[in-house]
Order: C-alpha cells, then structure tokens, then sequence
C-alpha cells in the first residue's frame, strides 16, 4: 500500500515537472503561429486571411449572401511598443460583420454593424502590442488576431471575397500596397515614417490627451475588489457643438452592471438581466431591488436642475443641467456635464487592479450635430483639486479617454433649414423640398423630388400645411408654374429667414428670423453664419447678441445668441383663435449691419450677402438651392416703406 502511495506520489510529482516546463498552460489562448513572410519584415506585419464561406438563404441572385470567417493578424515586429494599435480593413462587398474576437469597431458602433464601406478595428482588450524584444517573442504579446464572422453579398466561390486593402491606421506608419498571398490572404508590412513628428517617447507609459469635438473621460476615482466608482466628464470643445438632452450609451464587455448612480441616471431603471443572468448567480447576498441597471448596453440621461442639490442623487459639480452641453465660445462654464456611477464587476475580474472600460460610446442629443466617438484609449490618471480645500492634486486611480468629432451619417437629414429672400424681389426662396426628410407615403399627396414654390414673405409666419391657398394665389399672380401636386414641405422643426435688407455704397443690412416649429422651446438657444466675404465688415446686432468668430484660421463666422433674460425661443402654440387660425410658431429677429469699409469689393446682390452655412444649436441647416433675383422687383407702396425703413437703419448704423 505504501508503495503505491509512493509511486502516486512520483508520478504527480513528474507530471506536474513536466507542465511546467512547458512554454504555456492549458489554460492560457495560444497565439497561432505568423506567416513566413512575417519575418521579412521589421515593423507592423498586418494579414487578412480568409477561412471559409457557405451559401446563405435566400437565394438573390441580384444580390446573394454568402457567409465568410476570416482572420486579421496584428503582429509587432518593431523595436517600439505600439500603443492602442488600430487596423484599417477596406471591406467592399457590402458586408455586414457579425462578430470580431480581441477588437472593437474604432468608430464606437456596436456589432454587428454594417461595414461595406471599410472600417476601423481597435484592440480590446489588449491595446498594446510589445515588442519581441520585451517579453522574449511571446507571441501571445506581440500579436493579436481577430476572428471575424459576417455576411458578405456577391462572391461566390471559388472566388474569394477579400478586401480592397489593409493598412496599419495608426499615425506615423507608411503602409504600401498589400501583396497576395495565395488567393485568400493579403499581407502588408508597415514600417515608422521617418518624417513624422511626435511629442511621445517611448518611455511614456500612456498616449498622450487628442483633442476633439468632444471629449469623455472615464476617471476610477475608487477601486475595491468587486467594485469601482467612476467619474464621467463630457466636455465640449467645438464652438458651434452643443447638446441639448444628451443621451450616452456604451457597452459593458465583462458582465459589469450599475448599481448607483449621482449627478445622472438610467434611461430605463432594471435589474432583471442580473437577477436571471450570471450576476445573480454570484452576488446571491446583493439585493438587486437598490440595482439600477444591468443592461448590456444602458443609456445614461442628465437630471433636472431640481436635482443639483439633492443628497442622494445629486451634489456632484457640473452636473443636473437636463442634459445641456454649451459650447465654450457662449458660456466656458456650462461646456461640461459629470456624473458617477458604481460599477460592480463579475469573476475573473475581482481584484482591485483589473479595471476595464466600457466600449461603442455613443452620445446624441435632440436637435444637435452627430457625434461619432472612437474607443477608450489610456492616458494618464486626472488629477483633482483636493475636496478638502489644501493647495494640492489627488491622483485618480486610473483615466482613459473617448474622443468624439461631428459627422454628418450618409443619407442623414438635417434638422434645420434656411429660406431667402431680399429687398430687390417680392418673392422668398423658402426651404428646399423634404429638407429635413419625408414621410414615406407622401408620394400620393405631395411630390418630394420637386423643387420648392416661391412664396410671399407673409407665407413664412404660417405652418407649411396652411400655406396651400396663398402659395396658389401668389403663383397665379406672379405667372408662377405649380406642379400637381405641389412640392411637400421641408418637414424641419426649425427654419431660419435669411433677408437682404438694404445695400448702400458705405454699407449693407439684412434681417435674420428664427422660427421654431416643434413643441419644444429652446432656452440658450444660438446661431451662427459663415458669410465667407462679408464678416470682416459686422458691425452690430440690434436685438441679438453677435461676435464674429475665427475658425480654422478663417475669419468667416458670425455667433449669435439671445440677449440676456430674452435668451429663449418658445415652442409652437395655438392661436387664439384655434378653431379658425393656424398654430403660431415660437420666433426671434434682428437686423444685422456691416460696413463696406474692409470689404469694398463685394457685391452683396449676386450673392455675397447670402450665407454659406446656417447653424443652429450647431446643427447644420439645409441651404436652398437658389438665391433671390433682381427680376421680381417690389413696386407700389411696399417699396417706398421698404426704401424709408433700410435708411433709418442705415442712419443709425453710422451714428
């Protein structure tokens, strides 16, 4: 029997030798082995490799899907530490990416996603990639493949549904054209652009702050081995960005859930995904009727202004301001929002070191620019003023940063448009046709591809569904052609009157008005215009408050917003006679004045007294498509008061 025990013995002593010299454990993901050609090369190899792909329902031979599996390979064979490593995949058949092993779309958008048009993968969860130098050529430290699972559209075999490139996307890399390997893998080797310069070393530990449109840090402020408390900052830095009832959504890639929240909350306030999914399994002591969200993907909302002050929900600065970000140029201090939050964090992440930051931010507001936001990128630990009041910094446990920059989505509608008119014709340009988008069956009640009718100013002071009638009777006496049916509306819960209202050899004026259609007022509200020519010339706003701005180095920008106290543009209300009138939009005005002196080669008529852009709440409005003509000049009356008033303000533009 003791002999037995003692060959037991032997044997688990040997075997257990044995496993630990071998290079890796069973448990640990073993990185496949690179292609030959990696060794040529000595700086970022990059692969695709496609894998397989089968037939899918349902057959179209116009447009067939295919499934496809493919690998990308990142692998570091430089003397430098790539940090945050990203890799451009220049998909081109219309593919729609379903799943993506070790990376993340660089541009926030959750899987799966549509990526025909090419698009960013960035590490997650290991951003960085070392060098073979570091860590003895550990593959498993150098290298990161992607396993990616999708439908692609067309290819069939034995053709090969490969994409049009592949290139490192981080700065300072020159990647030429990627050669074939075979018929299914393309390799590229990207190697340090001599000629770029950087303020980065390599014995910096994180990437430096990027600037942006918007900017979110996500600082752990507090770190316990099943929790952490975080502190968000969203700050705006554009000067015609805004946001008004923000939303922000992100995704939890490790099972984490929020269990409290101040200074913002939970869109939707549920707990039920813990209490039937692994975390009720592990925190069986945790009531998770105090939880208030365990979605995968939860949307944070701002609080009122009600809840500044309140103990539980609130007392945190900067935030409960429902949800508005303003831009800098209008008030520094209300270009910021912050919240906390409680994260609990789910096996094997329960130490007080193993941090990991949500992924796919989204932030959107109501009637504001779009916003796309790439991934966290780890930057060095914010510091605070201490809470106590002493001349000193307290260090965060650790920071990273979510960089967001406006774009405007292909397809996407504005929300906002601009109608013209001018002092020399009768008639006003309104907005263009389905300018902020169309319902899908006005086709049987209004034409959305024809261009829009000239109207009289008074049309602009009614709802488009009430300005049939005097469109018709304006186009009868003018000898205006109508289509049948007439053109649809513009559809925009916002339009903007741009009026040339004078032009004099020393100087020029127009009138502005801003007409809200929708049911939602707008407080803080402001606008801007580019006048590419004519900015150097403002002089002054009469009703507004106006500034000319420099963007980009280019002195073309006017910034308007409310006067103090009348900063505030009410929603569409009932007339006082709703039965017989029609609804009265909310509405602001005022007469701007320029000077010819720094610019006395424009001329105003032909179009450089209109603007190139409108913004509003910094969404871009839409534009017509023409200007006024000098052909409808007013006759009668209405000139001579139109002439009498343009010289009053004249008048008083030279006192």
């Amino acid at each position: 029997m003791a002999l037995n025990q003692s060959y037991d013995l032997f044997f688990i002593f040997n075997l257990s030798l044995l496993f630990s010299l071998l290079p890796f454990s069973f448990s640990q993901t073993v990185a496949d082995a690179p292609s030959p050609a990696a060794d040529t090369c000595n700086g970022i190899f990059l692969s695709y490799a496609y894998t397989s792909g089968t037939k899918l329902k349902p057959t179209d031979p116009k447009h067939q899907p295919y499934r496809f599996e493919s690998v990308l390979t990142v692998l570091n064979n430089g003397d430098e530490k790539l940090k945050s490593w990203r890799a451009f995949v220049g998909f081109k058949n219309d593919e729609y990416l379903v799943s993506a092993s070790n990376a993340v779309l660089a541009d926030g958008t959750s899987l799966p996603a549509n990526v025909g048009n090419g698009t960013v993968f960035a590490g997650y969860p290991m951003t960085d990639l070392k060098t073979a130098i570091e860590i003895a050529g550990d593959l498993n430290q150098i290298q990161v493949q992607v396993k990616l699972l999708g439908t692609q559209f067309g290819v069939a075999a034995p053709s090969v549904p490969l994409p049009e490139t592949i290139h490192l996307a981080n700065d300072g890399f020159l990647c030429p054209k990627p050669s074939l390997q075979g018929k299914s893998e393309m390799q590229v080797c990207c190697t340090k652009d001599p000629k770029f310069k950087t303020n980065v070393t390599v014995e910096d530990e994180f990437l430096p702050r990027q600037s942006g449109d918007l900017t979110i840090m996500y600082d752990v402020t507090r770190t316990y081995d099943s929790n952490y408390w975080a502190q968000v900052t969203i700050s705006n830095h554009n000067p015609l960005g805004r946001l008004d009832n923000w939303k922000l959504s992100f995704d939890w890639m490790r099972d984490e859930f929020i269990y409290t929240m101040k200074g913002a909350y939970p869109y939707v306030v549920d707990s039920s995904d813990c209490i039937f999914g692994p975390q009720g399994q592990h925190y069986r002591d945790l009531d998770f009727g105090n939880v208030l969200n365990c979605e995968r993907r939860p949307t944070i909302i701002d609080l009122p202004l009600t809840k500044a002050n309140d103990t539980t929900m609130g007392m945190i600065p900067k935030c409960c301001r429902n949800g508005t970000i303003l831009p800098p140029t209008m008030d520094p201090s209300k270009s910021s929002s912050v919240f906390q939050m409680q994260v609990f964090k789910m096996p094997p992440d329960l130490n007080r070191s193993e941090l990991s930051p949500p992924q796919n931010w989204k932030i959107n507001g109501t009637l504001n620019p779009n916003y796309k936001c790439g991934p966290p990128v780890r930057v060095s630990p914010s510091q605070f003023p201490d809470p106590s009041g002493l001349p000193s910094n307290t260090t965060v446990v650790a920071s990273w940063q979510v960089v967001c920059n406006i774009t405007r989505p292909k397809n996407a509608s504005p929300k906002c448009c601009v109608s013209f008119s001018a002092y020399f014709n009768e008639s006003v340009v309104p907005c263009p046709t389905c300018a902020c988008g169309c319902p899908r069956n006005s086709a049987n009640t209004c034409r959305a591809n024809a261009t829009a009718v000239l109207v009289p100013p008074e049309a602009l002071l009614v709802p488009f569904e009430n300005r049939t009638a005097i469109t018709r009777a304006w186009a009868d006496l003018k000898h205006f052609t109508v289509p049948n049916p007439m053109p649809c509306g513009d559809n925009c819960g916002v339009s903007i009157n741009w009026h040339l209202y004078s032009d004099f050899s020393r100087g020029w004026s127009a009138r502005i008005t801003i007409f809200n259609w929708d049911e939602t007022a707008f407080p803080d509200w402001f606008a801007a215009v580019q006048l590419n020519k004519a900015t150097p010339g403002f002089q002054k706003m009469y009703s507004f408050n106006g500034t000319a701005l420099e963007l980009n180095g280019v002195n073309n920008t006017i910034f308007m917003q409310g006067l103090p106290g009348l900063n505030y543009i009410v929603a569409e209300t009932d007339a006082a006679n709703p039965q017989k009138d029609p609804r009265v939009p909310g509405k602001q005005q005022t007469v701007i004045s320029f000077t010819k002196k720094t610019t006395p080669s424009i001329n105003i008529a032909a179009g450089d007294g209109f603007p190139s852009k409108v913004f509003f709440n910094g969404e871009e409005c839409a534009l017509p498509s023409m200007l006024p003509t000098n052909s409808g000049n007013r006759k009668g009356s209405t000139t001579v008061i139109s002439i009498l008033i343009a010289v009053l303000v004249f008048m008083l533009v030279q006192q």
